[in-house]
C-alpha cells in the first residue's frame, strides 16, 4: 500500500523529540568523535576520508527523520540570503578568531589531497549536519522547553523531549532562550579560542533562521563561510585560521 505525502507528514508529527535525538545528533557526534579520537593517529587524508564517508552515510540513513530544509519563502531567494550571510559570517569569524591564533601555524600538515578532502567535507557535509542539529533540533527543542516553562508545565524539559515534536514549530519561531541556548551549545562544539567567533556566528545563523524561516538559507550560509575560509587560507596563507 502506498503512503501519501499527507500520511508521511502526519507520521512525522507523531515523532516526539526523544525519537529524533539520535538521527539528528549521530552525524554531529560521529564527526566530533573522529576528529578527537583519530587526531595525530592517522593522516589527515585518511581521517577526512573516514569523516566524509561515514558522516555522509549517517545523513543519508537519517534523512527521513529530518525537518524540511525549505520554508514558506522562496528557496532560491533564501539561497541568495545564505550567500550574503555566509560572506558576512566569514568576515566575522576571521575578525574574532584571528586575535587568538599564531600566524604561520598549520600550513605544513596539509597536502593537496588533504586540503581538498577537508574543503569538500567542510563545505558540503558539515553545514548540513551542523545546521540540522543546531538550528533544526537544538534551537527548536530549546524553544519548546521555553514555551512549556512559561506555561508552568511541570518537568518542562522532559515534556519538551517526550510530549512534543520539532515538527510542530512554526518556521521562524523563536525566543531569546532558544537563541541563547542553541548558540552556547554551538560554541561548545568548537575550540575555546574559537568561542567568540562561534558565539557571533551562532547568533548570525539564528537571525537568518528568524528572517528567512528555513534551514536552506543557514546551510548555504554555513557552506559559503567554510568554503570561503578554506580559499582564504589557501591563497593568502593564513592557515592558522583553519
Amino acid at each position: 500500500m502506498s503512503v501519501s505525502s499527507s500520511d508521511t507528514a502526519y507520521s512525522r508529527k507523531k515523532w516526539k523529540n526523544m525519537d529524533l535525538l539520535i538521527p539528528y545528533a549521530a552525524p554531529y557526534f560521529a564527526y566530533v568523535f573522529f576528529s578527537s579520537a583519530l587526531h595525530d593517529k592517522l593522516s589527515e587524508e585518511i581521517i577526512y576520508t573516514i569523516k566524509l564517508v561515514i558522516v555522509s552515510g549517517l545523513l543519508i540513513w537519517a534523512w527521513k527523520w529530518y525537518i524540511p530544509l525549505t520554508g514558506p519563502k522562496n528557496k532560491w531567494i533564501s539561497c541568495l540570503w545564505g550567500i550574503v550571510f555566509g560572506t558576512i559570517g566569514l568576515v566575522v569569524w576571521c575578525g574574532l578568531y584571528a586575535p587568538f591564533t599564531n600566524p604561520g601555524d598549520g600550513a605544513a600538515q596539509w597536502s593537496a589531497l588533504g586540503f581538498a578532502l577537508r574543503l569538500l567535507t567542510a563545505g558540503f557535509v558539515v553545514p548540513v549536519f551542523e545546521e540540522l542539529f543546531m538550528r533544526g533540533f537544538v534551537f527548536r527543542v530549546a524553544l519548546q522547553w521555553d514555551l512549556l516553562r512559561r506555561q508552568n508545565t511541570q518537568n518542562a524539559f522532559s515534556a519538551a523531549l517526550d510530549k512534543v515534536s520539532i515538527f510542530d514549530v512554526t518556521p521562524g519561531q523563536w525566543t531569546v532562550y532558544a537563541i541563547v541556548i542553541s548558540t552556547i551549545i554551538f560554541a561548545a562544539g568548537h575550540l575555546v579560542t574559537e568561542w567568540p567567533a562561534a558565539i557571533a556566528y551562532g547568533l548570525l545563523m539564528a537571525l537568518l533562521w528568524i528572517l528567512r524561516k528555513d534551514l536552506i538559507s543557514c546551510i548555504v550560509a554555513h557552506g559559503v563561510t567554510n568554503i570561503g575560509l578554506a580559499l582564504y587560507v589557501y591563497y593568502f596563507g593564513h592557515w592558522e585560521l583553519w
